[in-house]
């Protein structure tokens, strides 16, 4: 008995004592920024796995034992270890220092302290913002040093990207695109922007050289979201909008009764002018330009839409519509029908606001050993033209697994299906250029429809559908031709003719890091590309340019398959104060193209759009086409004190597209900082961050067409029989296009982080540029490339991001963002050197003069030299050369004709071609600011471009007397003799040099966009938590809803050439509302 006591005895004492050992501590974890509970942060015993989360309010409970430490962590928060006490209340700081940042770098992250390059990242707050198809737009005014032009609006369009200026006149200029790690040859729409975490641009050589010849234009780096280790969530995003034009027309003459008023006046002109005209007396010319001015030959507009009393004129002698004259007009045509004549506005019979809506959710999770990531997406985003459209269903898995301590693995698969239905072109033009040229461009007086002697627009028997004008005298032997795109109509080709695409992309990576000894890590990453697309168009058998053969369809089929598979061993040591870290791969990438079409005319029935059904082959085609590269690279990286640092690359090349002798090229970069804030002689309280850093790096361009380096030929049939005919010659010489750049620069952030930033100049150049080369017409080969040609692009970036006010409940930021720098072409191959210029030397193609000192898009074009004030004429500056004693013209050293004078011509032939400046503007960027306060948050971003030139040729095309097109109300500005200090030459019919290529149409780059408004409402956390939810936000979001620019209908923006164009899909604005909830 006794001893059981003592036993009874122990076991309690020794319970008492357990239970005094444990302590129950209770707590919340709070932001240092706002104050606000921090959901989800991880509680932790340290030393242990025993740990919680906090919940929706911020708060913990945890048993521990008494005197534990525990330690409260958070991703973007500085982690804190505390000693466990009740009532526990720990605040987190962020982790917002510029210089701890961790950015995605080639192969690998780097704290952004020890970074000695370049580069520039877009988050995933800042690409949700915005409603793109393609996540690289996301980029648009926010990166200093990328430039984006967007040529058309059509559904499914993307951007073109250039980053740092134009390294090459002939090889592309595209950047690599990088996805997890892994190059990417696929198209980025199908990645949907809302699983994008970040993007990183790499601008300089230092940071894309180790990804050798295909990153000489600079590297986007995607990467993708990943499953996150501190909670599970589910999220879903709906949204809807509107999109509408967001160029308007150019100020044409619209009213019906303008034009013609305007159109006579040419006529008049014409004929009463003795040099170039008629001759006429004005009651002459009165009588002729009216008989003239309606009628089906080569000076009327075909048509006559306004019916007025017989034996008058439809313009009156002061040179005005007939007060009588009212619009609409009843012809009989030779069928004995009556058709009802009256103009239609074909601009908004084609272009409608349209509806953009996109739906996502995403679930994210975890496990103590695992991570993953889970999303699918539908967009329908419908065009604002009849029959354009673009949809696409995208879904995405990655995850990795932990097995074991020195074991992870990973895998990302993303799948996405696509249609695009595109305008179809008609009259043989391009997808998007044919019926936006008639709709532009057409004249205020033309129908649309045939209508009945009702006013009823008439139905096609055979088609079922509306009847179309197709201002070819079709119907009934009216009499009448529209002189302007006769035999087509833009709305008949998007409803009847089909032109269709549907595809499938699929983008899997497969990732295995070893940790082993102790300091080393191999990592493979493996990914495979597929992409099929199948492409049907048709033209109908009833009307247009196929109807004489019944109709043709076209089918066209293509494959992109790729992979790449990439090997890195890194290896990572301190000693003390010194870091070193070092990394050797190699890389393997293969891309197959094959491609299979064919056309076929005299359809069956145009619902049945195969091949099959379709009697005659017009043309059937297929090829294919190989790209490989392979690459040894390896990296150092080191770092003293973690304020000096070094870091240096090199790698060996490989590229199928050149021949075997010259496919191996060495690239290699160099680069330092110096954190000069850290030093202990630095005394600047207001500064917190200051570092210096340089770098050089060289790579290689190998983005030109393949086989260069050999004969190539054309096989054709001649009666029946194989013919083999010579096309370019080979020169198995040619190799990289080198690219060299320096960058040197300054990281800054100053007054606690309220206001960051960077300020670099660089210089890149391209040296051994390809060049074309023609050969008579005696050798048989159109010609040969050669490297031969230099460029050289020198800039400075700066970038700016101020934290203006922070509080608890009101934050204000800003940002901008400006670049400038001047392209310069160095070298140009003797051969090349075929004329003088202003004392440059240099060759001419097209509008542009490519010559040594000068921008690469240099326009050559004559000068306009105003309005003669007596005739109303246009004048053009014209060089009269010196000539000696005999006659003949005297040359300078350089053997160019020496300019004795400058006179004025009314003859465009007779005048002198000059430089006329630059397409490049002299400065570029974006700025913006964004506001929260308590649960409301607002943005609102611009973009700019100063300087540059564009050559408006819409402009040119509507200031002439064409039959049947637009033409500007600055014709109503032009000279008459009432008028004789206008600068705009008098309308006059039959005048070839009125609007002759000149520098006249060069017009002012600048713009300012409006790029992009975010309004939202996040809801209070103590309501959406009633309902179980952990976040609800609303919100509105407008995209590139204005620009700005020199000239109404002017979109600078289209092009960096200079050159414009109104006959593409015009851009698009697009405004939405949605909701996105977090369970």
């Amino acid at each position: 008995m006794k001893r059981r006591l003592t036993m009874f005895l122990a076991c309690m004492f020794l319970s008492l004592g357990m239970a005094m050992a444990q302590t129950h501590v209770t707590g919340v974890v709070i932001s240092d920024e706002d104050q606000q509970p921090v959901i989800g942060a991880f509680v932790k015993v340290l030393g242990t796995q025993n740990g919680t989360q906090t919940d929706l309010d911020g708060k913990f409970e945890l048993d521990v034992q008494a005197g534990a430490m525990l330690e409260f962590s958070y991703v973007g928060m500085t982690s804190k270890k505390v000693k466990a006490t009740p009532n526990m209340r720990v605040v987190l700081e962020s982790n917002s220092k510029t210089m701890e940042e961790v950015i995605v770098v080639a192969y690998g992250t780097q704290k952004k302290s020890a970074f000695t390059g370049s580069a520039a990242v877009v988050k995933a707050d800042d690409i949700t913002k915005v409603q793109v198809t393609n996540a690289v737009d996301a980029l648009k005014n926010k990166v200093s040093g990328v430039q984006m032009t967007q040529g058309s609006g059509a559904p499914g369009s993307s951007s073109r990207v250039l980053i740092r200026g134009i390294g090459s006149i002939t090889a592309g200029g595209a950047p690599l695109y990088v996805v997890d790690g892994s190059p990417f040859d696929g198209d980025i729409k199908s990645i949907n922007p809302q699983d994008i975490e970040s993007l990183t641009v790499l601008k300089d050589a230092a940071s894309a050289a180790l990804y050798g010849a295909r990153g000489a234009n600079g590297v986007i780096i995607i990467t993708t979201k990943a499953g996150r280790a501190d909670r599970g969530t589910i999220t879903v995003d709906a949204k809807w909008g509107v999109k509408s034009r967001a160029i308007p027309d150019y100020e044409y003459v619209t009213d019906p009764a303008a034009y013609y008023e305007l159109y006579y006046k040419g006529l008049y002109n014409y004929a009463a002018d003795p040099v170039d005209g008629k001759g006429m007396t004005p009651e002459q010319a009165y009588a002729w330009a009216n008989a003239n001015l309606t009628a089906s030959n080569s000076y009327g507009l075909g048509y006559n839409v306004y019916t007025y009393p017989a034996g008058q004129t439809l313009i009156g002698r002061n040179g005005k519509l007939n007060p009588n004259a009212t619009l609409g007009r009843m012809v009989t045509g030779a069928d004995g029908q009556q058709y009802w004549l009256q103009p239609d506005n074909w601009i908004d019979a084609i272009y409608s606001n349209a509806l953009r809506q996109e739906y996502s959710a995403t679930a994210v999770g975890n496990t103590d050993k695992s991570t993953f990531y889970g999303s699918i997406n539908y967009l329908d985003d419908k065009g604002i033209t009849v029959a354009s459209a673009y949809k696409r269903f995208t879904s995405r898995l990655k995850a990795d697994y932990q097995i074991n301590d020195w074991l992870r693995i990973g895998g990302n698969m993303n799948y996405s299906h696509y249609t695009i239905n595109s305008a179809n072109g008609g009259e043989g033009t391009s997808a998007d250029s044919g019926n936006m040229f008639a709709l532009t461009r057409i004249a205020p007086i033309y129908p649309l429809y045939l209508r009945d002697a009702n006013k009823n627009i008439m139905r096609h028997e055979a088609s079922g559908l509306d009847a179309f004008d197709y201002g070819d005298n079709q119907s009934g032997g009216l009499g009448m031709s529209r002189p302007f795109m006769g035999g087509s109509n833009a709305l008949s080709d998007n409803r009847v003719n089909l032109d269709f695409t549907e595809g499938n992309t699929f983008n899997g990576v497969g990732t295995v890091d070893i940790r082993f000894l102790k300091d080393f890590t191999f990592r493979s990453v493996n990914s495979v590309y597929l992409k099929e697309s199948r492409s049907k168009g048709t033209t109908n058998p009833w009307f247009g340019l196929y109807a004489t053969d019944n109709g043709s369809v076209s089918v066209s089929h293509g494959r992109n398959w790729s992979y790449n598979y990439q090997q890195t061993l890194n290896w990572k040591h301190a000693y003390g104060l010194h870091d070193l870290d070092v990394m050797a791969g190699h890389e393997y990438y293969r891309m197959v193209t094959t491609s299979l079409n064919g056309t076929k005319s005299n359809m069956f029935d145009l619902n049945y759009s195969e091949l099959s059904g379709a009697a005659v082959t017009r043309n059937t085609n297929s090829g294919n086409s190989l790209y490989n590269t392979e690459g040894w690279f390896g990296r150092v990286n080191y770092s003293y004190g973690n304020k000096y640092f070094g870091e240096m690359s090199y790698r060996r090349d490989a590229s199928s597209i050149f021949h075997p002798n010259h496919r191996w090229g060495n690239f290699w970069s160099l680069g330092g900082a110096w954190l000069i804030s850290k030093e202990s002689w630095f005394n600047a309280p207001w500064v917190d961050e200051l570092k210096f850093k340089a770098s050089y790096g060289s790579q290689g361009n190998d983005n030109i067409d393949p086989f260069l380096y050999t004969n190539t030929y054309r096989i054709i049939s001649s009666d029946n029989a194989v013919a083999v005919v010579k096309r370019d010659r080979g020169n198995e010489k040619i190799s990289w296009e080198k690219q060299g750049m320096f960058n040197v620069g300054f990281d800054f952030s100053l007054f606690r982080q309220r206001l960051s930033g960077s300020i670099v100049y660089f210089d890149r150049s391209t040296k051994d540029m390809l060049a074309f080369f023609s050969l008579p017409l005696s050798y048989g080969w159109a010609g040969y490339f050669d490297n031969v040609g230099d460029m050289s692009n020198r800039g400075l970036e700066i970038e700016l991001f101020g934290d203006i006010i922070r509080t608890r409940d009101f934050k204000w930021s800003a940002n901008l963002n400006f670049t400038t720098y001047k392209n310069k072409i160095t070298r140009i191959a003797d051969a090349n050197k075929t004329m003088w210029l202003d004392g440059v030397q240099g060759y001419n193609s097209g509008s542009y003069f490519y010559g040594e000192g000068e921008s690469m898009y240099t326009f050559r074009l004559k000068k306009y030299a105003g309005v003669d004030p007596e005739t109303g004429k246009a004048l053009y500056w014209q060089d009269i050369y010196k000539k000696d004693a005999s006659g003949n013209f005297e040359t300078d050293q350089n053997g160019q004709y020496i300019v004795e004078k400058t006179i004025k011509t009314d003859n465009a032939e007779k005048a002198s071609y000059h430089l006329c400046g630059t397409s490049l503007p002299d400065a570029y960027g974006g700025f913006g600011t964004s506001v929260a306060w308590k649960g409301f948050d607002f943005s609102i971003d611009f973009g700019y471009q100063i300087g540059g030139q564009v050559y408006d040729g819409n402009y040119a095309s509507a200031m002439n007397h064409n039959r049947g097109s637009a033409m500007h109300v600055d014709l109503l500005k032009a000279w008459s003799p009432e008028n004789k200090g206008s600068n705009i030459p008098r309308v006059q019919s039959q005048d070839q040099y009125t609007t002759s290529s000149s520098d006249r149409w060069l017009t002012s780059a600048s713009y300012l966009s409006l790029q992009n408004i975010n309004l939202g409402y996040t809801l209070p956390a103590k309501l959406t938590r009633k309902v179980g939810l952990s976040k609800v936000r609303i919100y509105a979001v407008g995209d590139n809803l204005w620009v700005w620019s020199k000239r109404q209908g002017l979109d600078p923006r289209q092009s960096i050439s200079g050159s414009v164009s109104n006959v593409i899909y015009s851009n698009v604005r697009t405004i939405s509302g949605g909701i996105t909830v977090t369970f």
